[in-house]
């Protein structure tokens, strides 16, 4: 009777743990799913979100850049990646001057657009906007969040310095990114960048996607990180080739030595502003700056302080790029 009851609790128990582990996998492909899964919008939706949160100013331009067909677009091809496309602004007058602009999840390059009008108007840039792998023009059937994407962004930076150079043998280049752009900014940072890059400003940008993730998980879901995020994390190494832990702009930031301008918002909540001095602390070598945006959530400084955000940009990049 003894030996019965025990095999009815084993099987018991093992039937518990299957189920568990079922559970497990079946939750880590929808979270996979849910989360690098890409949402393509449309030019259009982009630009409409675009005019009901930028200040009113910018319609004028981005309609004359429109009238004149001065927004161009380009393509490349990279192998494992397929097709990257990007959108770019040439200088109103010849110069070596490029601003490379880096958008966010889920969003497309022409959200870049008010970035671009301080560059481009401004300063008098060229201004090169990719689109993400998965995202806007480019092909892809998942996201990265800026992780692999440093490398494509770095093959950006190539082709911008081929084609905007013009009678100089190199070009003078700032890389600024957006939320998962400003990530990826700090993740290009700590590589080996072409000698043509000067300098980096980074909006918002998460420690790590294990970071992100894990606080979208107890916000979103009211879930705990263990253990879901652990299986969703190999699970994600075995689809596409990286980690939740192991894409770190804090790791990545400990190898930069270039200038680096770090913007958070204060009030925002989607990556935490407790983000901003773990990342700029993280940061030892090479000149940084820090610029606060009061009272602003996620990646709306320059909405919110438009002026501000213009002149702390302007100030930093006027330093390295002449």
């Amino acid at each position: 009777m003894k030996s019965h009851k025990k095999k009815i609790l084993l099987r018991s128990i093992i039937a518990i743990i299957l189920a568990v582990v079922i559970a497990l996998i079946a939750a880590s492909f929808y979270f996979i799913n849910y989360a690098l899964g890409p949402y393509k919008r449309s030019h259009n939706e982009a630009m409409e979100r675009f005019y009901k949160r930028e200040p009113a100013t910018l319609k004028a331009w981005v309609d004359s850049l429109e009238r004149c067909h001065a927004l161009l677009d380009t393509a490349i091809t990279i192998d494992g990646r397929g097709k990257m496309a990007a959108i770019y602004l040439q200088a109103s007058r010849p110069t070596n001057r490029v601003a490379l602009l880096l958008h966010g999840y889920n969003d497309r390059a022409e959200s870049m657009l008010h970035i671009a009008h301080i560059y481009n108007h401004d300063m008098g840039f060229n201004v090169l906007l990719p689109y993400f792998y998965a995202h806007g023009e480019s092909e892809g059937d998942h996201i990265d969040m800026g992780w692999l994407d440093r490398f494509d962004m770095i093959r950006w930076i190539e082709v911008a310095n081929n084609m905007f150079h013009g009678d100089s043998t190199s070009t003078q280049v700032v890389v600024h990114g957006i939320s998962m752009g400003g990530f990826t900014t700090m993740c290009i940072s700590g590589e080996k960048c072409p000698p043509c890059v000067k300098c980096f400003v980074e909006d918002c940008g998460y420690t790590s996607v294990w970071d992100e993730f894990a606080g979208e998980m107890r916000n979103e879901f009211n879930l705990p990180a263990f253990p879901l995020m652990h299986t969703t994390s190999l699970l994600c190494k075995i689809r596409y080739g990286w980690t939740f832990g192991e894409a770190s702009a804090i790791d990545q930031l400990k190898k930069s030595t270039l200038p680096m301008l770090f913007i958070h918002g204060d009030a925002d909540t989607f990556v935490p502003y407790a983000m901003l001095d773990r990342l700029f602390n993280a940061k030892t070598k090479g000149y940084k700056e820090k610029y606060i945006a009061h009272g602003t959530e996620h990646a709306r400084s320059y909405t919110d302080h438009p002026e501000e955000y213009t002149q702390r940009v302007v100030s930093f990049v006027s330093r390295f790029i002449k």
